[in-house]
């Protein structure tokens, strides 16, 4: 299910996973220091640019970044399954630089290329995070939506609308803007200006 129209996404703060490199997938981490200032970070770059609801993943790190700023442009917050971390299966906890290493990919179509069989298929994840974001989207016509969720979610995304990758980080808002029948992706530089993401490596 595509989209019928533009929506904002951001990848939660940071967690001591994510600074050690390890596939962190359904493992319900807290964020650490460093994620919640991101998810503070956030906030300023958010303000004002009309998100009126924010829908976040169920895990922590995701679920607390969505908090933090829901609570400071006062909107509303819902969780929902459909935006939950890709399920890494036998990879998770692993570190991801050396897996990629062993098989010899360096970029993320390559590590899409190496995901164990015993997780989640990457074109199921992407199918579901697509109609948990087109389901908020009808139920909401008239907001502008931020879902705050985990990179792998993003890409998933990402991929299926525009055919590529993208440079994610965390806390860092994008807009995946809807225009003229084609599908792009922007980093959200101010609350009233965007600039394009670099492209993929």
């Amino acid at each position: 299910m595509t989209p019928a129209r533009s929506f904002y996404g951001l990848r939660h703060g940071a967690t001591d996973w994510n600074r050690k490199g390890l596939f962190q997938g359904r493992t319900d981490n807290p964020l650490n220091e460093d994620g919640l200032r991101q998810a503070h970070d956030a906030v300023d770059m958010l303000r004002g640019a009309g998100i009126s609801r924010i829908v976040a993943s169920p895990l922590a790190r995701a679920a607390r970044t969505a908090e933090i700023i829901a609570d400071a442009i006062s909107v509303p917050l819902d969780i929902d399954d459909g935006i939950v971390e890709f399920d890494f299966g036998s990879f998770e906890g692993l570190p991801v630089r050396d897996l990629m290493i062993k098989h010899g990919v360096t970029s993320a179509t390559g590590l899409v290329s190496i995901l164990p069989t015993d997780g989640e298929r990457w074109d199921a994840m992407a199918e579901r995070s697509l109609r948990c974001v087109s389901t908020w989207l009808e139920r909401h016509p008239d907001d502008d939506l931020l879902f705050v969720c985990h990179d792998a979610v993003m890409q998933g995304m990402a991929n299926a609308l525009c055919g590529s990758y993208f440079k994610n980080s965390h806390g860092t808002p994008f807009r995946y803007l809807h225009e003229a029948g084609r599908w792009r992706i922007e980093q959200v530089a101010t609350a009233d200006r965007y600039s394009p993401s670099p492209p993929a490596t």
